[in-house]
């Protein structure tokens, strides 16, 4: 399990999600990544214990402006349990998001380090992820390169 890096800088720390952090704009955040509804303060709190049952096979990691309070970035992993490669684990990283006001100042960078040190920790043999075609160049200056194709299929 990682520790909180609160020594990232001084203006922000970057931990695991805390049930408080709603409150402090992770919806919103997530908002200027994708689709996402309005979350009740107990449907957060009920996918919250769900996912904390998950222990380190699944951590969301947020970036918290100190000042303000605010959840700036965020990302999340999971280990997938596999039967190849002698049982081995494989890392998926997911919801990366950093806040347009918040672009430029390596947050994205360090969201990527804290999920692929988590899932390294975990013993996983690879970390994987899907980006978007301009995201590309971001994710190989992390050190990832890319390999074959996507395919969705999504259900009504």
């Amino acid at each position: 399990m990682l520790a909180d890096d609160s020594n990232n800088d001084e203006k922000c720390r970057t931990r695991r999600l805390e049930i408080t952090d709603k409150n402090k704009g992770f919806i919103e955040l997530l908002r200027q990544l994708t689709v996402c509804d309005s979350v009740s303060d107990k449907e957060f709190e009920d996918r919250f214990r769900e996912l904390a049952c998950e222990g380190d096979d699944h951590v969301i990691c947020v970036v918290e402006e100190n000042e303000t309070g605010k959840i700036i970035a965020t990302g999340s992993v999971f280990i997938e349990k596999k039967f190849i490669r002698k049982c081995g684990k494989v890392g998926h990283i997911e919801d990366v998001v950093v806040d347009a006001n918040a672009r430029g100042m390596q947050l994205g960078k360090k969201i990527i380090e804290f999920l692929t040190e988590h899932a390294r920790s975990m013993g996983c043999y690879k970390v994987i992820l899907d980006c978007s075609a301009e995201n590309r160049v971001f994710y190989e200056k992390c050190g990832f390169k890319e390999k074959e194709i996507q395919m969705v299929k999504y259900f009504p």
